[in-house]
């Protein structure tokens, strides 16, 4: 009986503590977190906060030319929220872990100005590379079309 007691503890503490393995080691939940911290980053204006969410050396790759650096990478989304873009949301579509590298790609929306002072729906692929710091994600690559 004493070993059966045993058994059905450690069935107990298994319980409790493979979910939370998996789900630490589940590198699309990983990435739509992220996702989701960028939204609301963007989505509230903090573009300090923003800016803090990519590496020093990060380079973000819109239409155009590149965008390097995290206080850089700042000032041009701080001009897109200027411009009325707004209500971004990204769902990630696939995410794979590359040693401290996740590899993400999703689609993104947000609406924007159109002519006349309309909102206009915006959408499309996009693309991130996230390096682990410590238990943190920072983006050191952000593209989309």
């Amino acid at each position: 009986m004493h070993l059966a007691h045993k058994l059905r503890g450690t069935a107990v503490l298994l319980c409790l503590v493979v979910p939370t393995l998996a789900t630490a080691a589940d590198p699309t939940a990983d990435a739509q977190a992220a996702a989701a911290r960028w939204d609301q980053t963007y989505n509230s204006g903090d573009m300090d906060g923003l800016k803090g969410l990519y590496a020093a050396d990060a380079m973000v790759i819109p239409k155009g030319a590149a965008v390097s650096g995290a206080d850089k990478i700042g000032a041009f989304f701080a001009g897109l929220k200027a411009k009325g873009f707004e209500d971004h949301t990204v769902k990630v579509q696939s995410a794979q872990m590359k040693g401290d590298l996740l590899l993400v790609t999703g689609r993104w929306a947000m609406s924007g100005p159109a002519e006349g002072g309309a909102k206009k729906a915006f959408e499309g692929n996009w693309v991130n590379v996230l390096e682990r710091k410590g238990n943190d994600w920072r983006t050191v690559l952000h593209t989309w079309n």
